[in-house]
């Protein structure tokens, strides 16, 4: 087929990772849609996505309607003759009437090798289950969620210390490389969407801040994958004895401490170490409210937890 008409629907770093590929590809994206901007930051300014930067910075319309469930949306979606919509990590529910739209569908591009974990957190959920592979999915989208028959996929081992920050870029990476290789097979049909094995399906729900917080009767091993899962966002914590809300952004498993969980064991310039239900954790990088974060060294210069 001749060169496709795309539009690109995409809102954070993710997203911008296969626009970018897209693009260096050179292939012709006619618009994108994004997510309204928000409120950001400490001044709670509006804030445009990564997305809609790069795409304004590029000379490409950006669309931003606050949802695609009304005739405006897909009369507007209509006007721009897509051939096909690429999807990655939007953030807007696509109903049917839209994914009927383009010519050749809507195609989206997944943090995981699907059916493992569907939603709206796969790398995290990769993680926190101690999961060795985590990968990408371009799918066919359909009105569930990510639910959808699978053209191709690519995997990566996860790194033993990897964060989800680290592990978030190469993933985005690999999807632009995956999406850029296959799109035009796909397009042409030359590959076969597979439906997905629905008793292999794992759901990642959306991360809620509370969830972070540190239990010290877990075990150390299960306390690192969360720390290692909520790097960057929204950042492993705990609280002191005195209320301080403490980040944690690294930490090591020490082996054989058996001692009341929570208990501090060992608080000096060689480190921090906590009791948990199994082991022990090293807290190696930390951070108060308003501070940078600190090696444990440096942090036990700004407050006692013993």
């Amino acid at each position: 087929m001749s060169t496709p008409r795309i539009v690109f629907a995409g809102t954070p770093e993710f997203a911008l990772a296969s626009l970018r590929a897209l693009l260096e590809a050179g292939h012709a994206v006619v618009a994108v849609y994004t997510q309204p901007d928000r409120p950001a930051g400490r001044g709670r300014r509006l804030s445009a996505s990564p997305v809609k930067c790069f795409a304004e910075e590029r000379g490409i319309a950006v669309l931003q309607p606050e949802t695609l469930r009304d005739d405006a949306a897909a009369r507007d979606l209509e006007a721009l003759q897509a051939d096909v919509m690429i999807v990655a990590a939007y953030g807007l529910i696509l109903p049917q009437r839209v994914l009927d739209i383009p010519r050749y569908g809507c195609l989206n591009v997944h943090a995981s090798v699907l059916p493992r974990w569907r939603g709206a957190a796969p790398i995290q959920a990769a993680i926190l289950a101690a999961d060795n592979v985590a990968g990408i999915s371009l799918m066919r989208m359909t009105a569930g969620l990510d639910c959808g028959p699978v053209f191709s996929t690519g995997s990566l081992a996860i790194g033993a210390e990897e964060s989800a920050g680290d592990l978030h870029d190469r993933l985005a990476t690999l999807g632009g490389e995956l999406l850029v290789a296959q799109l035009q097979e796909i397009l042409n049909g030359e590959l076969t969407a597979v439906e997905q094995d629905e008793s292999q399906a794992t759901y990642a729900a959306k991360i809620q801040k509370q969830d972070a917080e540190l239990d010290w009767t877990l075990s150390a091993d299960e306390l690192q994958r969360r720390v290692r899962a909520y790097n960057p966002v929204p950042g492993a914590f705990f609280f002191s004895a005195g209320g301080a809300r403490i980040k944690v952004w690294q930490t090591s498993v020490v082996r054989d401490i058996g001692a009341t969980p929570g208990s501090v064991q060992q608080y000096d310039d060689a480190g921090i170490v906590v009791a948990c239900g199994q082991d022990g954790l090293r807290l190696l990088s930390l951070q108060l409210p308003g501070k940078r974060r600190a090696t444990a060294r440096e942090f036990i210069t700004q407050i006692d937890l013993r």
